[in-house]
């Protein structure tokens, strides 16, 4: 047994073993997942416990069955709340990149935080639609353009962008490494990183 714990005891948590949930919204294609990923490893590099809820992982997985409508997503965007906020009370930087493409969605998340004392940070990844059909990551613009899928956020879909987030990223404006120290120097500044 190792000396100062118990066998199978959790690590001491750091100083900095705060958590909060850091929610990246925006279009299809805007860069939240990468961003996402870009900034969990550097705090992880930091020794932070860090959790990435991918909004398509969460789909397949927690929200299988859920459609598009708007009742549905917002659904889905309250149920990654929940799970978020409960991971960020145990002391998780919880990355979220996931549309949410409604204000009274992304507010009931909020709310859900404000409830449980837990932090949020609303993320607005504002990539520009234009930037994000020529990205087109997962083919959804092609589609949409098709005719194959409706319903695509920002495009035949409503996307209400954030008034007020916390941190506003034109990812077509600097590289994935600056988007991320961005990131990063705002949950410095409020003690997280």
């Amino acid at each position: 047994m190792a000396a100062g714990g118990a066998a199978g005891a959790a690590p001491a948590a750091g100083p900095c073993e705060r958590g909060a949930t850091v929610w990246l919204t925006g279009l299809p294609s805007a860069g939240k997942t990468t961003l996402a990923f870009a900034l969990a490893e550097r705090l992880r590099a930091e020794g932070h416990r860090v959790e990435v809820l991918d909004g398509d992982e969460i789909r397949e997985f927690l929200s299988k069955g859920l459609g598009f409508s708007r009742e549905d997503r917002h659904t889905n965007v309250t149920r990654i709340g929940f799970v978020a906020q409960k991971l960020a009370s145990h002391g998780v930087k919880v990355l979220a990149p996931v549309i949410a493409p409604y204000a009274d969605s992304r507010a009931a998340v909020r709310d859900q935080h404000a409830v449980a004392g837990t932090e949020f940070l609303e993320i607005h990844v504002a990539t520009p639609v234009e930037v994000c059909s020529e990205r087109d990551v997962k083919g959804l613009y092609a589609k949409q353009a098709a005719g194959e899928i409706a319903h695509l956020t920002g495009v035949d879909d409503p996307y209400e962008a954030p008034v007020a987030p916390e941190l506003r990223i034109e990812t077509q404006a600097q590289s994935v490494a600056e988007s991320a120290t961005a990131l990063h120097a705002l949950l410095t500044t409020r003690g997280l990183a």
